[in-house]
């Protein structure tokens, strides 16, 4: 990874919302900047619910890890968009059930790679990397997760809220393919993906703001267009559910639906 100075903060464009700021700012972070909480606040006038769809979706994150980790066994973990970090990353939940757990994360996001030293702590059993790569060149991500991860062994694959800002269908099913081809079997792929399904109209709203403005476009998809995304991989129960509702801890089982869906899929 490369030093972090003043190329890096240059890079940032404070004049323009960015998805990983506003989630930050959801999810009750401080870094964010005057435009995305005006985007963020914007969006929460129409749909209230995305605090805690963005809370769901971090929480879906954890109990996917404790699952791998746990009760699969997986000790290497590739977060491809990771965002800005925030309270239980991959590499904590991951190294607090195997201290032995190997994470790169990947992000091209400058406020991210200024963040990334954060992500960098680790577990002195274990390891941690970061990536600045774009998940639209699978090849350049796969060539620098092999400084840490062992291609070998299965790895878990994490692709949470990335894949709607790849708005054509076939290009979103190409870079899963690209990506999961190089994974040996035993490995797990993890997707969450915003959608229309739950709360449609202001979900439909919330996107025309965000699409008319200058920020990466992005799409919502429908629980089968985010199933086919695992092409043959074998889902794990209960499939592609809305994220509050995979694999809910104890006294959650009847937590309400939120506008993003999320699913597991194995390798075989």
């Amino acid at each position: 990874m490369s030093a972090l100075g003043d190329d890096t903060t240059a890079k940032l464009d404070t004049g323009v919302p960015h998805s990983a700021r506003l989630w930050n700012y959801w999810l009750g972070g401080k870094d964010n900047f005057a435009v995305d909480r005006a985007v963020a606040d914007q969006i929460l006038a129409m749909v209230p619910e995305m605090v805690a769809s963005a809370r769901a979706d971090r929480a879906f994150l954890g109990r996917v890890v404790r699952y791998l980790a746990g009760e699969v066994g997986i000790r290497q973990f590739l977060d491809v968009g990771t965002g800005i970090p925030t309270a239980n990353n991959t590499h904590e939940v991951a190294q607090q059930i195997a201290p032995s757990s190997r994470v790169v994360y990947v992000d091209n996001d400058p406020l991210v790679l200024v963040h990334a030293r954060a992500l960098l702590s680790s577990h002195p059993e274990g390891r941690t990397d970061y990536l600045d790569a774009d998940l639209r060149e699978p090849a350049a991500v796969i060539e620098g997760a092999r400084r840490t991860l062992n291609f070998d062994q299965p790895v878990a694959l994490t692709l949470l809220g990335v894949l709607n800002f790849v708005p054509d269908d076939d290009d979103a099913a190409d870079l899963v393919v690209q990506l999961v081809g190089s994974l040996p079997p035993g490995s797990y792929l993890a997707i969450s993906h915003p959608t229309t399904e739950i709360n449609g109209e202001t979900m439909v709203e919330a996107l025309r703001l965000w699409n008319e403005g200058p920020a990466a476009r992005m799409v919502l998809r429908s629980a089968e267009q985010v199933k086919s995304l695992f092409g043959a991989l074998e889902m794990v129960e209960p499939g592609v559910v809305s994220c509050s509702q995979w694999r809910p801890e104890e006294g959650a089982e009847h937590a309400e639906p939120v506008p993003h869906f999320g699913g597991v899929g194995r390798k075989t």
